[in-house]
């Protein structure tokens, strides 16, 4: 499984690499510009993301417009909702609007609030056929 993990804390970032690394392969974005340019060059070369776990506050491009951003790109290449990247909201913010904003308007396949349990997460990868 190919992994993008979505994270300006560095902390953050690396617990989600240790819970994640024995089931893909591990890539770190920084903000959602980054995340946005991963996810290009990855289909690039033909190895796309699997799962992508994406913070909402983040600098440059928060993660909310980097995931419109993506499911667009996916729109773009013809892709079906089930080629495309399962993508995790992993987040502080659980207020309703940001919620609604992530699932229906944005399309995450989930939301997971911080912290982060390991249970809950490895939850929706059975959940999404990723393990």
């Amino acid at each position: 499984m190919n992994i993008l993990i979505v994270e300006d804390d560095p902390v953050s970032q690396e617990y989600l690499s240790i819970l994640l690394r024995p089931y893909g392969v591990c890539q770190g974005a920084a903000n959602g510009r980054e995340a946005v340019q991963a996810f290009q060059l990855a289909w690039r070369a033909a190895k796309p993301f699997n799962l992508i776990c994406m913070d909402i506050m983040m600098p440059e491009m928060d993660g909310q417009a980097a995931l419109k951003e993506i499911r667009r790109l996916e729109k773009t290449m013809g892709l079906g909702p089930e080629e495309q990247a399962v993508v995790i909201m992993t987040t502080a913010l659980e207020d309703s609007h940001n919620v609604d904003e992530a699932l229906y308007r944005g399309g995450a396949s989930s939301y997971i609030l911080k912290p982060i349990s390991a249970e809950l997460l490895l939850e929706d990868l059975r959940k999404f056929g990723l393990i």
